[in-house]
């Protein structure tokens, strides 16, 4: 198979043609006046603007097959296979200019150009505002090797994936389903101008069901104006609840939908509607999907649908999604499609930010140490040329200095001032705590002598083959909360920035958010509030907050260190000290794997 795809490239080559594949479905292209089947589908699917990529073609036939039942149609419909000429990126950059296609869906089973993906997609975003959702598989990770830092133990490729594509734009989807469950509100209705909801049900647990997944996507519950109020008052019963969500009762017909829809629809405080529909014995339901779809032509507003059921809702359910109105089995699903469009369209808004290098590095001193370590085949810088590869980049370093004799250290302490922090150096300890090979909160001469002492004893004892080049002395940082730093070099996306709560239990809480390097300052201030623990540095309970705006340019120093200095494949920098606002951020532990 890869002999016949090497001579197909060949051939392409030498005549200047492009292909897809191959071991692909094929292409189609609904538009009338291509109307273009070069696929082994089993029949054309509906026009529509909706463009679906694929890496598999098994899936293809049955994402059609699933489609059809539900009246989705397609502007573009390709199976790229081996993409052995013609890429997914080549794609996104045709579908960017195509006036049929106004959401790009594309499942991917591995990424092998990840910076030119995200480039195209902030492209096609940023120049045509069309979504790219994606499907990629392979969030698993079986049988991962053991890595040498925190960071590459728990920047896993699918927390990288996810990262990527934030940072892109793209929205990721966990599933077919949820898939078209996001296209179909992207391409079917408007754009929501706010996130408050109205919800019109004929169900009171519905209603509150649909209620509590709308606040947890961060949507609000539209307050009805006195007017609107009025108009549910005098048209539904006295058992109607006229406040919001409505309750329209198990024995609404047409009428009283009509009248609800209607009066949060002309409501300006309301940006969206949802409609419940639980089939009772006096439910009209195929009335309530015409009533649906009157109300949903020529409005500026999204309306959605979940008519909850199977066999008895299945007529008004195929109304709906013949007329191009969103509906979802569950309202769970809905109110997650239209976040997913409220978000996108808020994110999208205004210039995206640009990565600013910084002018102040010393690129030939960090350059230096790296390029002779490699030379001498090291596999991981001494503590000390890792402080000093960060230090070029201008990350902030405790005062510190290198001892081989327990009187060398502790002069060496009486010179920094006390409290100090002594810790052994080797190139062949990876974690010094395992190895009893750190003393904190050394407060005096006599205590550094015996720090010394103690380290020298507990590595000798604890892991006798290593070789010690020393005891780094370096100040001890007050008040201040520990978080950590690291960079990954990633196969698909190259350089990866992790940042989260630092300490000995990092691997154990994962408490981390990641980006692809560079990093912008939002970005960078994104990672920082992503993370559960945030609170604790950002000032929670009246504590002071610490000095987040130059974490914020530590997170973004080591983005321009990773992304100028390949020959670094893993680093960490645990923990980073982080003190009160306005006194800065300092290294206190770093290591770096060539």
């Amino acid at each position: 198979g890869l002999e016949k795809e090497k001579k197909l490239i060949e051939i392409a080559e030498k005549y200047d043609m492009s292909f897809i594949g191959p071991n692909c479905l094929g292409v189609i292209n609904t538009d009338p006046l291509s109307n273009l089947d070069a696929s082994f589908a089993r029949k054309m699917p509906e026009e529509g603007s909706i463009a679906f990529l694929s890496q598999s073609g098994a899936l293809c036939t049955a994402v059609l097959d699933y489609a059809q039942a539900k009246h989705i149609g397609f502007s573009k419909f390709v199976s790229f296979g081996n993409k052995a000429d013609i890429s997914e990126i080549d794609l996104l950059y045709y579908l960017m200019k195509d006036e049929k296609t106004k959401v790009i869906l594309l499942y991917l089973e591995e990424v092998s150009d990840g910076p030119g993906l995200m480039k195209a997609a902030r492209d096609v975003i940023e120049q045509s505002g069309k979504p790219i959702l994606i499907l990629k598989s392979g969030r698993t990770s079986e049988g991962a090797s053991a890595a040498a830092s925190h960071t590459g133990s728990l920047a896993g490729s699918d927390e990288i994936c996810d990262a990527a594509f934030e940072q892109a734009g793209i929205i990721r989807t966990k599933h077919i389903e949820e898939m078209f469950n996001t296209a179909i509100a992207f391409a079917y209705q408007p754009v929501p101008k706010t996130n408050k909801v109205a919800i019109i049900t004929n169900a009171g647990g519905p209603g509150v069901l649909t209620t509590d997944a709308a606040i947890k996507e961060g949507l609000k519950m539209a307050k009805f104006s006195e007017e609107t109020t009025a108009i549910l008052k005098k048209n539904l019963p006295a058992t109607a609840n006229i406040k919001n969500p409505v309750d329209v009762i198990g024995d609404a017909r047409a009428d009283r939908y009509d009248v609800a829809i209607n009066a949060a629809f002309n409501d300006d405080e309301v940006s969206g509607v949802f409609v419940i529909l639980t089939p009772q014995s006096m439910t009209d339901i195929e009335l309530i999907a015409d009533e649906v779809v009157k109300v949903s032509k020529g409005s500026s507003k999204p309306i959605y649908a979940s008519f909850m059921g199977e066999s008895e809702v299945a007529t008004g359910i195929d109304t709906l999604q013949r007329n191009k109105i969103p509906h979802y089995f569950l309202p769970e699903s809905m109110t997650k499609s239209f976040a997913a469009v409220q978000n996108f369209h808020l994110n999208i808004k205004g210039d995206q930010p640009k990565f600013v290098a910084f002018d102040d590095i010393d690129h030939a001193r960090a350059k230096q140490i790296l390029d002779k370590a490699k030379e001498e085949g090291k596999k991981y810088l001494t503590e000390k040329d890792a402080i000093n590869v960060l230090d070029a980049y201008g990350l902030n370093i405790p005062k510190h200095g290198l001892a081989n004799s327990a009187a060398e250290a502790a002069d060496l302490a009486d010179q920094i001032g006390y409290p100090i922090v002594m810790k052994v150096m080797s190139e062949d300890i990876v974690h010094k705590f395992d190895v009893k090979g750190v003393v904190l909160n050394i407060k005096s001469h006599d205590e550094a002598e015996k720090a010394y002492q103690s380290i020298i004893d507990n590595v000798k004892k604890n892991m006798p083959d290593a070789v010690i080049d020393g005891i780094y002395v370096v100040e001890m940082i007050g008040d201040s909360d520990e978080v950590i730093l690291g960079v990954k070099r990633d196969p698909s996306f190259g350089p990866v920035i992790m940042f989260g709560l630092g300490g000995i239990f990092v691997e154990i809480f994962k408490d981390v958010s990641f980006r692809v390097a560079p990093v912008t300052e939002s970005e960078a201030q994104s990672m920082i509030e992503q993370i559960k623990s945030h609170a604790i540095i950002s000032g929670a309970r009246g504590k002071t907050p610490r000095d987040i705006s130059k974490l914020k340019e530590s997170i973004m120093r080591l983005g321009q260190l990773a992304v100028e200095q390949p020959a670094i494949l893993e680093l960490d920098i645990n923990p980073m000290m982080v003190m009160d606002e306005g006194k800065g951020c300092y290294v206190t532990d770093a290591k770096i794997m060539l």
